[in-house]
């Protein structure tokens, strides 16, 4: 391809909303432009690119059985309504309505249309295994899209969903996902780490997100720094730093513990300033927070205070589920409370900080004196932290007042008891002990057990070899093809620009005669074809530039080699190579150059 017949619009300046390298090496390239406000265009340089890890991702799901299939992208709104998520996915979800009313919904996920497809067609068990995927556009009505293709409102993701009789058959295809992403992201040329994670608003068990390490990571990590333990911040777990005691013992220290006093704490509702009123640390304290959820699909039916909830409409066989409902949250006072953990817990689309007017409500004292001991009028849950605290101190609903010697089981009762906290560096791993450390970090891809979440919803049936009817089980597994071509640039640049891997790059070598005339064009064009017939993707700059400013774009472009072809080497019978990851060029014959490219590009 000659420079001149493309269209690359390099530019000198960088935009400027253009905060983070890959924005700014792509608009600089010519890859991409934007339309609006997390909409861009790819431009051909950029396609090539995408393309490139487009193939990688499709190879590897072929790989490992997986089979292509091309849902729409405007989905109807039934199959969301069906599976709860037409509510519970808020503001994101861009809903809309054809001319005769009907709702649909520009689809910003594909667990309904590949669960709707494969329920109106599964009918035995010898349909299964069966694992489908989809390269395919997508829309989320982010509220605040940034860093161009890395969070835009429109992109595009590989999804693959697999159906399964057995926990034995979703582990084992969960297990080759991983494989085949690891390979995925391998052949990219990325460094990713495997973390454990929260499924989140997808339901289901297990899950696994394939990280990179960013400085503007939307993500927190967690890993060990004696063993390979690594997980988001939202699913992070740690050895306990407090020893629950077996029961007897429990009791004697309950027993041995001053009965329950109330205490004047005048002006005082902060963790901090109990600590210096009362001389004593955070970790003698029971800190308790009053939380909202939102569309809870735990049973509360025995819960307290149940009788003011309000439940959802549910399709018969579905889980009870509630709009919403309100609980006490206590952890030990030097903890924070981890509210995805919290939401996993009770089921829950959504939590929050309830509002100061609900506390009062509920507590009947201002906030800052909430406290488990005498609360019954919503259900309390404790973290795992709080159920070995035998003479703590707590809020004991009035005004500057406070309760000191609570004891669990003795002066309070938990409705639920649960791994809830968040885990911070200098933890200890729970694996092997060792201490946690934090980096931040982008997903680049997230694989689910989502067991029967949608196909139990959306009434998803086969019949076993006796004729009776089973519901599958379900595995999600994602990965962002623009957040990962952009990661790639994150992880390859320097001061002049990108660095391209091999199998990613738009092409493998770029061929820059100093003047494009006489000789040296000659050369130009058959060292071009030589390449081109060994297989070598060639873009020739046969541009009237100046050679530094060939030099420039072909070092911003990132193509992995470059041949300059001048009269004073070419009458020596020689070009220059030069890799561009490497800083010095050398002199070989145009021959031994298209050798040596051909074999390195097929490596």
């Amino acid at each position: 391809m000659k420079y001149s017949q493309t269209f690359i619009p390099t530019l000198r300046e960088v935009p400027g909303d253009a905060i983070i390298a890959s924005h700014r090496l792509m608009f600089r390239a010519g890859m991409i432009r934007k339309l609006s406000n997390g909409l861009f265009a790819y431009l051909p340089l950029g396609l090539r690119c995408f393309r490139k890890v487009e193939r990688i991702v499709r190879e590897e799901m072929d790989a490992i059985g997986s089979l292509e299939i091309k849902p729409t992208v405007v989905v109807p709104g039934e199959l969301w309504k069906e599976s709860g998520r037409w509510d519970s996915m808020g503001e994101a979800l861009l809903r809309v309505k054809n001319r005769v009313g009907a709702d649909f919904v520009i689809s910003p996920t594909a667990e309904e249309a590949f669960t709707s497809i494969v329920r109106d067609e599964l009918s035995s068990y010898r349909q299964l295994p069966l694992s489908l995927y989809q390269i395919n556009t997508k829309y989320r009505d982010e509220i605040r899209p940034r860093y161009g293709v890395m969070r835009g409102r429109e992109f595009i993701m590989k999804d693959a969903y697999s159906f399964h009789t057995s926990e034995e058959s979703l582990d084992e295809h969960y297990q080759a996902q991983g494989r085949a992403y690891r390979q995925i992201f391998k052949r990219c040329g990325l460094t990713v780490i495997p973390v454990k994670a929260d499924s989140g608003a997808m339901g289901g068990s297990g899950s696994e997100e394939f990280m990179v390490e960013s400085d503007i990571g939307d993500n927190t990590l967690l890993l060990c720094k004696n063993c390979d333990y690594a997980a988001n911040v939202e699913k992070a777990e740690c050895k306990s730093d407090y020893i629950t005691r077996p029961s007897p013992e429990n009791a004697r220290d309950a027993i041995n513990t001053p009965p329950v006093e109330k205490i004047d704490t005048p002006e005082v509702k902060t963790i901090d300033e109990l600590c210096t009123f009362l001389k004593t640390d955070a970790k003698s304290f029971i800190k308790t927070l009053i939380y909202k959820a939102v569309n809870v699909e735990t049973d509360l039916s025995s819960a307290p205070g149940c009788k003011n909830l309000v439940k959802n409409p549910t399709a018969t066989g579905a889980p009870v589920s509630y709009n919403e409902a309100f609980f006490a949250v206590a952890i030990r006072g030097d903890l924070d409370i981890n509210e995805t953990k919290l939401a996993a817990v009770l089921k829950a689309a959504e939590v929050s900080l309830a509002a100061e007017a609900d506390v009062v409500r509920i507590t009947g004292a201002p906030v800052g004196f909430a406290g488990p001991v005498g609360l019954e009028s919503v259900p309390i849950i404790i973290d795992q932290t709080v159920t070995g605290m035998n003479d703590a101190v707590t809020g004991a609903l009035e005004k500057d007042k406070h309760y000191r010697h609570a004891v669990c089981g003795r002066d309070y009762n938990a409705w639920l008891t649960a791994d809830i906290r968040t885990v911070k560096a200098k933890d200890c791993c729970i694996k092997c002990g060792g201490e946690l450390y934090e980096k931040k970090g982008n997903e680049l891809g997230h694989i689910f057990k989502l067991g029967k979440k949608y196909t139990d919803s959306m009434g998803v049936s086969y019949l076993d070899e006796n004729g009776k009817s089973h519901v599958p089980l379900m595995g999600c597994y994602g990965i962002g093809l623009d957040r990962t071509l952009a990661s790639i640039i994150e992880e390859h640049h320097d001061e002049q620009g990108i660095i391209w891997p091999v199998s990613v790059a738009p092409y493998h070598v770029i061929v820059i005669p100093i003047k494009y005339q006489g000789s040296v064009q000659e050369a130009c064009d058959k060292l071009t074809c030589e390449l081109e017939e060994a297989g070598a993707e060639v873009l020739l700059d046969d541009r009237d530039e100046r050679a530094g400013v060939k030099f420039n774009d072909a070092d911003l472009l990132g193509i992995p080699w470059r041949i300059v072809v001048g009269d004073k080497n070419l009458a020596n019978g020689m070009v220059e190579v030069k890799r561009r990851s490497e800083k010095e060029a050398h002199l070989i014959s145009p021959s031994e150059a298209v050798t040596e490219i051909a074999a390195a590009i097929k490596m």
